[in-house]
């Protein structure tokens, strides 16, 4: 019995624990625009965190964008600390003046995203390699993605399987 009570408290938690919004007040003036900002060579520097806090994963992205006026192209080239290395394609496509939608290898369907000032969200299903385990794990991806500075963008990905959050990604993306 324990052991359920234990578990039911553990999904309440997950389910409370709170993520951002664009209800929430904009912490600054500034505008994304994702085609411009992400034009470019960029290194980032992330980590992922489990639900408890305890880091997991360190890993560094050196990144490319091109913007070719209709879609925007990311590479990213991953080096983890354990020296696994892994790159992922992103084509976007901007579908109106805030919104986008996207395809990557991996990717279930495709990929949403709205921009609203300073502010990204960016929502995908995603099939991520488990080279130890082989095979993929299916997960869900809320990011949200924030303008600190003209070359400094914030990136929070809250990462989710069967609706109960794994934990979160945080990178730090600079312009070269």
């Amino acid at each position: 019995m324990k052991q359920l009570l234990l578990a039911f408290a553990l999904v309440f938690l997950a389910a409370c624990s709170g993520k951002p919004s664009f209800n929430d007040a904009a912490l600054s003036e500034r505008k994304l625009d994702l085609e411009r900002f992400f034009d470019g060579r960029f290194v980032a520097h992330g980590q992922f965190q489990d639900r408890f806090g305890k880091l997991r994963q360190r890993f560094v992205v050196d990144m490319t964008g091109d913007w070719d006026g209709e879609t925007l192209t990311l590479t990213e080239d991953f080096t983890y600390a354990s020296g696994a290395t892994g790159q992922r394609i992103w084509r976007l496509t901007k579908t109106g003046d805030d919104t986008w939608r996207g395809t990557a290898d991996g990717v279930i369907g495709e990929a949403t995203g709205r921009e609203e000032g300073d502010r990204f969200n960016w929502r995908y299903t995603i099939d991520l390699p488990q080279p130890d385990k082989g095979g993929t794990l299916r997960v869900a991806f809320d990011d949200w993605m924030w303008l600190l500075s003209e070359d400094r963008l914030l990136n929070i990905a809250y990462v989710e399987r069967f609706g109960l959050r794994l934990g979160t990604v945080t990178i730090m993306f600079e312009k070269l």
